[in-house]
């Protein structure tokens, strides 16, 4: 999967996984934060967001503070999961 590829996954997970309602995936600029003044997410949505990227990637977010610097937009998380994925991709159901 290259990065673009990825990025759309990536958005798509994040309104899919977190049912967000208003929000399309191509609404979601891939420099802009993702919580708090971007998509409006909170904690409880960052643990939601943590869970999904571990399982569809296989990446090991291990603490906020990787939390922070991987969720700070699109482009900071595809280039997490690029640089820390196992190799798997789990397949979307």
């Amino acid at each position: 999967m290259n990065r673009d590829e990825l990025k759309r996954s990536l958005k798509t997970l994040l309104v899919e996984g977190l049912k967000l309602e208003t929000v399309c995936p191509e609404d979601i600029q891939d420099s802009e934060p993702i919580f708090l003044e971007g998509l409006g997410l909170d904690s409880i949505d960052a643990l939601e967001l943590v869970v999904l990227v571990e399982e569809r990637f296989g990446v090991s977010i291990p603490d906020e503070e990787v939390g922070k610097l991987a969720f700070a937009s699109i482009d900071a998380l595809a280039d997490f999961v690029l640089t820390n994925q196992n190799g798997t991709v789990v397949p979307q159901a």
